[in-house]
């Protein structure tokens, strides 16, 4: 393929939402969301200006992790709903000119997936190879693990296994072995799967630990993590050898041409964890690998004007010529933007929200920023994720809590006297139902940022021009667009020109800019 594109792609300038589908509508009231449920919602998105959909996994599962751990890939999990379900839902959804793509898990599955309950079975099974084994480190103790690869909860990423005398790799909970990329046989599985569901109508995958698939075949130790953040390591490892193998690369290069052979186009977003730009530049290859990959040092920068802009610059030029960036600012696995960089202030959601609707390329709204929707503090006894029972005011829980339909005892997400799986945060002062009546709300606000973002940006890739500013105010030119954004908490100069949305009402050109507070204007 040619270092650009050969034309527009349907996520050029689109917004896609993430649905975390066990937190979104209840439509058989045992507490936890639904297909049905999202089918339900797609008109509310189809007002919002929603062009696809990103639905957390929805495959069978033990929900472990919460549908992370993957026992079919070519099913739909019972709690959600039916393959008829998922069909309907694809169908109603293209009705409303909404794209429907799946999250997809290659990286690891559930140790109750067929594959391993048969390559546990012995030595020999037909699915041996489907996983990573090794033998034990022979010393005093009789036998250690094979390196010093930590998983995601801080023990060793190894599990022996009594029956066979080996240890198997898990780099999450040791109940979601990793996968074996070096087997061809596994590369086929894969193929298999994500034919099946593009049959089927889906527009494409969020790829899961994008960067992890293929491991060092010498299993060597990590190397120690010296300086860097929380997207360079963890537990005092750098991950050199656990994952971002260059062999990755030729999945994804395969995977490509599969997606490319459909018609419409078909999407591969990657989930690639990492802080270094370049890296995850890589991911798109030559235009040949992922469409898309998302920008984590964006997520978890400082809010500020000169950081934020200093990573969307960095990466426009670590980017290939012609590749889509992606932004978003929360999801299911971190803190939501409104608490993590508004703390409470919505002028700073306000202003986010803005900035996320006019940067060029695709930008991706997690269910609930469009009404600042906020960390919920889960009591322990309430928390149900098992990687960060005890971290905060509730982990990864406190950001999957579910929506907030309405100020009813239910919030609209379920029926009443129902118990949620989580609790519900403030619902009763902030809900979908208020906001969708008051012009003046932060979701009617979304809704006509969206509408201005599809109008500028609509199937392609815009120009971005950062310009000069005052110190703490953050002016680019993103298309036909001019925004101009105060991250300052005093009033700074505004700008000329004819106005199209502004965080706050009323706003009128010339006038100052108040504290964090956002303006767009028609670029001459």
């Amino acid at each position: 393929m040619n270092a650009t594109l050969d034309g527009p792609r349907w996520w050029h300038g689109a917004t896609l939402y993430q649905i975390y589908v066990r937190s979104w509508r209840d439509t058989d009231a045992d507490g936890y969301g639904d297909l049905p449920g999202v089918i339900a919602g797609l008109d509310y998105l189809q007002w919002l200006g929603i062009d696809g959909i990103w639905l957390s996994p929805t495959m069978p599962s033990p929900d472990q992790d919460w549908g992370y751990d993957v026992s079919d890939y070519l099913a739909v999990h019972p709690e959600f709903g039916t393959l008829a379900d998922m069909d309907k839902l694809i169908a109603e959804a293209g009705q409303r000119g909404i794209k429907v793509v799946l999250d997809l898990v290659p990286n690891h599955t559930s140790s109750a997936h067929a594959w391993f309950t048969d390559a546990r079975s012995g030595r020999d099974s037909a699915h041996r190879g489907y996983y990573v084994w090794a033998d034990p480190v022979k010393g005093e103790a009789g036998g250690s693990p094979p390196n010093n690869w930590r998983d995601a909860t801080g023990g060793s990423a190894w599990t022996l296994d009594d029956a066979s005398g080996q240890y198997y790799l898990h780099n999450f909970l040791p109940v979601m072995p990793d996968l074996n990329w070096w087997e061809p046989r596994v590369h086929e599985e894969f193929r298999e799967i994500i034919r099946f569901w593009l049959d089927r109508g889906v527009a494409g995958f969020r790829v899961d630990v994008a960067h992890g698939l293929y491991k060092d075949a010498q299993l060597r130790d990590n190397p120690p993590l010296i300086g860097g953040g929380r997207l360079d390591g963890g537990f005092g490892l750098r991950p050199v050898y656990s994952s971002h193998q260059p062999e990755t690369h030729a999945v994804y290069r395969d995977w490509r041409k599969i997606c490319d052979g459909y018609t419409p186009q078909r999407l591969l977003l990657g989930e690639t964890w990492m802080g270094d730009l370049g890296k995850m530049a890589s991911y798109y290859g030559q235009n040949d690998e992922l469409d898309l990959a998302f920008n984590f040092p964006f997520v978890f920068s400082e809010f500020s004007a000169d950081a934020l802009a200093g990573v969307v610059d960095r990466t426009l030029v670590a980017l290939p010529a012609g590749a889509s960036p992606v932004w978003m600012a929360s999801n299911h696995d971190i803190s939501r933007f409104p608490t993590r960089w508004g703390g409470g202030d919505e002028r700073k959601a306000r202003l986010a929200l803005l900035v996320l609707a006019t940067l060029p390329g695709t930008t991706t709204f997690y269910y609930g920023d469009e009404i600042a929707m906020a960390d919920v503090a889960v009591p322990t006894e309430l928390r149900r994720d098992r990687f960060t029972p005890g971290v905060g005011a509730g982990g990864r829980d406190a950001a999957r809590t579910p929506m907030q339909w309405d100020a009813s005892p239910s919030a609209g997400f379920t029926a009443d006297g129902v118990t949620p799986w989580l609790p519900f945060g403030d619902h009763a002062t902030r809900n979908v139902a208020a906001q969708r009546e008051d012009p003046g709300s932060t979701l009617r606000l979304t809704r006509d940022l969206l509408a201005l973002r599809r109008a500028a940006f609509g199937g392609h890739v815009a120009r971005y021009e950062r310009l000069p500013a005052p110190p703490g105010v953050w002016s680019y030119r993103s298309g036909s667009l001019l925004v101009t954004a105060n991250f300052t908490g005093g009033p700074v100069p505004g700008p000329t020109g004819e106005v199209l949305a502004a965080t706050e009402p009323g706003a009128v050109p010339g006038a100052a800019l108040g504290p964090w507070q956002g303006l767009i204007t028609r670029a001459s």
